[in-house]
């Protein structure tokens, strides 16, 4: 496995560096890193169920970036790694070193298909903001002073599984909260949409941006 990614150009570098700042901001824990050919694939987790038997879907985040060589890696690094990497570069720097230390993450085993995806529809961008800015604020208003890690957990859990309504098929509100934590969502296109598609238990909500890959849980 290659030990470096050599990005596309400057932007690239500046695209990743936001992603992952977004990502942490969500939640600081891995990314996954695939790389073939010219392609980089950095997939984040965002919500996913924390026992076995829960009915929480695991909401995913995924960024394409251009290569401007060949790569081959398939690694989760922690975020924290990454960001520390990107924050040295400079402006110009194109040369992302890979994290040496890989950490272990259920969910990035069971990663998305790459195919036999059909189409379920459009969202528009306007429902999906006023969803996860509406969940934000249950959220909150359901935690505590200092709360714990299994609190903050299991009141994430209740708000952004409720499927999020005004969809051909059931999307968990967590699907809004990604898109827009991520930066997925156009700015300043009130009018605009993102696809959704389906795929067995799996669905992928898509902007020009990025995508969002919701498992949903075995019981639904």
């Amino acid at each position: 496995m290659d030990s470096e990614l050599r990005l596309a150009d400057p932007q690239v570098t500046a695209d990743l560096r936001s992603f992952v700042a977004r990502a942490r901001t969500a939640d600081d824990g891995a990314v996954r890193l695939q790389a073939v050919g010219p392609v980089l694939a950095a997939y984040v987790c965002i919500l996913r169920p924390r026992i076995l038997g829960e009915d929480t879907p695991t909401v995913l985040g995924l960024r394409t970036m251009a290569l401007a060589a060949e790569a081959d890696v398939d690694t989760t690094v922690s975020l924290a790694a990454v960001g520390d990497r990107l924050a040295r570069m400079g402006t110009a720097d194109t040369v992302l070193p890979v994290p040496p230390m890989t950490v272990r993450e259920t969910w990035a085993g069971i990663l998305a298909p790459r195919s036999g995806w059909q189409p379920a529809g459009r969202v528009p961008v306007q429902l999906l903001e006023q969803t996860a800015h509406r969940g934000i604020r249950e959220v909150a208003a359901m935690l505590p002073q200092s709360p714990g890690a299994a609190v903050v957990h299991n009141a994430r859990a209740r708000v952004w599984a409720q499927p999020m309504g005004g969809t051909e098929v059931p999307v968990p509100a967590g699907a809004a909260f990604a898109a827009l934590s991520l930066g997925f969502l156009p700015v300043n296109e009130p009018e605009a949409d993102a696809a959704l598609f389906s795929n067995g238990r799996w669905l992928r909500l898509s902007t020009a941006r990025g995508h969002v890959l919701i498992r949903l849980p075995a019981v639904l």
